[in-house]
């Protein structure tokens, strides 16, 4: 992080085969934006501070110093207050920083915005898919003002990418955000989950007893459909289908190795 925003000459360390500027001496003239600032490790911090105190940088490895002019924008998704207390944040370098604080309102707290930000992913990803999409039906519209969007502006973007690439036509219907169904609404901690509707269980009764139990398949073999469904929505992408599916590519590749090997110990056993 160091080299990104200071930049660094070539030979500095394993890797650096060329000069690098860094960040901090492209934005000479202009802005310079450090998002989650709060995750920046106290060290760092330390060369912020006086990099902000002096307006000079100097690349890794160099021995030589630049003074620029730069206005400087952080964001973190913590409560900094908390952080200092907990020292993983320095008091000195929050108060420097702290000139004019924003606060930002998590998105189900900003209206319309929603839907704004909505109609902007659905023609971006209408354009990057070469899909036909153009607007919402206004049910789909009032269920994405009416989520709570945990995951904030990311999750919003996740869905709406997730909806263009599995369906078709130039309105985005109900029917077309099953994700919210989904997801979870009522944690402060919740992320998206990718879930498989399963019959519900029935438990033994003196009803019930004798009724034989639905069909339900093992859980992996759900999984697999799901991640099968997702890579052929995809055109064979696997990459693509692990983002929808919000998992890394190497787990779809290793999902798919125990799949092969279950298959083979099948058909050894038989």
């Amino acid at each position: 992080m160091e080299s990104q925003i200071f930049g660094h000459i070539k030979g500095a360390f394993s890797g650096a085969y060329k000069n690098q500027p860094g960040a901090a001496s492209i934005a000479n003239g202009g802005t310079l934006f450090l998002d989650e600032i709060g995750d920046m490790n106290l060290d760092l911090q330390s060369k912020l501070l006086r990099f902000i105190q002096t307006g000079i940088i100097q690349k890794v490895g160099s021995s030589g110093s630049k003074k620029v002019d730069i206005r400087f924008i952080c964001a973190t998704h913590y409560e900094p207050i908390a952080r200092i207390e907990s020292g993983h944040f320095r008091e000195d370098l929050y108060h420097r920083l702290n000139v004019i604080p924003i606060h930002l309102p998590p998105l189900r707290e900003r209206g319309d915005d929603v839907l704004l930000i909505a109609r902007h992913f659905l023609a971006h990803y209408a354009a990057e898919e070469n899909k036909s999409f153009v607007s919402f039906e206004p049910e789909a519209e009032t269920r994405l003002k009416d989520y709570d969007w945990l995951g904030n502006v990311r999750q919003l973007q996740n869905i709406i990418h997730r909806t263009v690439v599995l369906n078709e036509g130039q309105v985005v219907t109900p029917e077309m955000l099953p994700s919210l169904e989904m997801l979870p609404t009522n944690c402060s901690n919740a992320r998206p989950t990718i879930s498989v509707q399963m019959p519900p269980a029935i438990l033994p009764t003196s009803k019930t007893i004798a009724t034989p139990l639905p069909k339900i398949c093992p859980l992996w073999q759900a999984e697999k459909e799901l991640i099968e469904q997702a890579i052929k929505a995809c055109g064979g992408d696997i990459a693509k289908a692990a983002t929808l599916l919000e998992i890394d590519a190497s787990t779809i590749y290793r999902k798919r190795r125990e799949n092969w090997r279950r298959k083979r110990q099948r058909k050894i056993r038989v």
